[in-house]
């Protein structure tokens, strides 16, 4: 393991440790948003060699990407036999989704955008799926998109005419404004998530959000995480770490998708969207 992979590795024990405190505290499973991706998996796996006992948590359409990968990525993990993994697929029952929506779009401003109500969509499943499973902690591995690059947004801007002939330094400005402004929406979506989910008395944690996460992830150069305008992958450090903890490979070598399209819900509030005043 490198040097690089080894900082991020303690750094996520570390984040992880700070917010869930002992792994034997824990009356009930700890909860991992899964989706399969490398991000989540990368989550899991560390959180299984600390010894949090955990379960895997995944929502969905029924046969969308999220439910189809997951499944195929959990049976490959080197503790599948061990740790469960749940999945809820929504139901396609346009009344009781609508009513989620309404009720969710009720509670988020829309100048804050569509992708914070399918955010919280989702998060709302995932909560009232986790109290269904006697879970009273979930943990995401949000932040590692914005720390690394993982966003097409850092590829365009590498790419915009008024870059063209900027040196490194103005470089890593850019994208360091960029990632201040991701973060800065990030943290916000997830006070207005844990205000909707807060009915289920589940806790919701992101490690990788924390300043301890930050302080190490910001001093990674820029090559790690994007060579760039035409870099489809990013994340390249959290993608080498994964392959050396143990991430089954279809995970790590996957491009990114965003948990609102890859769980469906993207398409069911652009259905609803069209068919309201």
């Amino acid at each position: 393991m490198d040097d690089t992979c080894k900082a991020l590795l303690d750094a996520m024990r570390r984040s992880i440790r700070g917010m869930l405190g002992d792994p034997c505290a824990h009356k009930s499973p700890i909860g991992i948003a899964f989706s399969g991706g490398v991000d989540s998996t990368l989550l899991a796996v560390v959180c299984n060699s600390m010894k949090y006992d955990i379960a895997l948590l995944t929502v969905g359409f029924s046969k969308s990407h999220d439910v189809e990968f997951s499944r195929t990525v959990a049976s490959k993990l080197p503790f599948a036999a061990d740790v469960k993994h749940h999945v809820l697929t929504i139901l396609d029952d346009a009344s009781n989704f609508t009513s989620i929506y309404d009720n969710v779009r009720r509670r988020v401003s829309h100048a804050d955008g569509l992708s914070w109500i399918e955010n919280s969509i989702a998060f709302y499943h995932l909560a009232c799926f986790a109290r269904q499973k006697s879970i009273d902690a979930l943990v995401t591995a949000n932040g590692i998109d914005e720390l690394f690059c993982g966003y097409d947004a850092y590829r365009r801007i590498l790419s915009e005419p008024s870059t063209a002939g900027k040196d490194a330094t103005a470089y890593n400005r850019l994208i360091d404004d960029l990632m201040q402004q991701k973060l800065d929406n990030e943290l916000r979506m997830f006070d207005a998530i844990n205000k909707i989910i807060s009915e289920f008395n589940v806790a919701l944690f992101q490690p990788l959000l924390s300043s301890n996460f930050y302080s190490v992830a910001h001093g990674i150069p820029l090559s790690e995480k994007i060579t760039g305008p035409d870099d489809l992958y990013r994340k390249h450090a959290i993608r080498r770490l994964a392959k050396t903890v143990g991430v089954p490979n279809i995970s790590y070598e996957k491009r990114k998708k965003a948990l609102q399209y890859g769980t469906g819900i993207h398409k069911a509030v652009l259905k609803i969207k069209k068919h309201t005043p």
